[in-house]
This record gives C-alpha cells, sequence and structure tokens, in this order.
C-alpha cells in the first residue's frame, strides 16, 4: 500500500506544479535548456520574486534543481524524463476548446 500512496503523491506534486500557468511556463523554458532566474524572468517577464515563489514550488515538488555555478545559481529540470513527460502531456490532450472547461467545472472546482 504505500508505494501506491508514494504513487498517489508524486501525481498530486505534479498537478501542483502544473496547476499554475507560470509554473508551466517554467517548465517548458526549462525543457528547452537550463537557466538562471534573472533570464527566466526576463524571458516569461515576470518579477523576480514572483519568479522566485514559483521555482520553490517547483523545487518543493522535486521537479526542477538548483546547480550552483560560481556566484549565481541556474535550474534545470530534476530529471530529463520530466521533458519528456511535459511533451507526453502537451500532445495527449489533442482536442480542446478554448473557450470550455470541464463540464462540472463550477460544482467541483477544477479546471
Amino acid at each position: 500500500m504505500l508505494t501506491v500512496a508514494s504513487d498517489i503523491e508524486v501525481l498530486a506534486r505534479f498537478g501542483r506544479a502544473l496547476a499554475d500557468p507560470i509554473r508551466c511556463r517554467i517548465l517548458l523554458a526549462l525543457r528547452a535548456a537550463p537557466a538562471y532566474p534573472a533570464d527566466l524572468a526576463d524571458a516569461l517577464g515576470v518579477s523576480r520574486t514572483r519568479l522566485s515563489n514559483h521555482l520553490a514550488c517547483l523545487r518543493d515538488c522535486g521537479l526542477v534543481l538548483t546547480v550552483p555555478d560560481g556566484r549565481r545559481t541556474r535550474y534545470e529540470l530534476a530529471d530529463e524524463r520530466l521533458g519528456h513527460a511535459l511533451d507526453d502531456l502537451r500532445t495527449a490532450v489533442v482536442a480542446v476548446e478554448t473557450d470550455r472547461t470541464c463540464p462540472d467545472a463550477e460544482d467541483r472546482g477544477c479546471c
């Protein structure tokens, strides 16, 4: 039973990370290449403070890690398989209407 609980926790963490559009954009940017926070903030058009909060969330979820680089810290995906998973997720949902949410969105608080 412990394995199932662990699997559920991993998926919940991944879902939590993907629940915010800025975190999705960060993950997609890091999928392309490791980056420094200041460069990510500029590329995504968000403040460094806001980016820092999202990077902390992604670190806590175990999806990104920091790599010391002299006096700077670089961020990258924690595992290259995450890049493949992001690609698979992006292409798995092929027929999404941009003006629609789940039918139960209001009742269940999803989407």
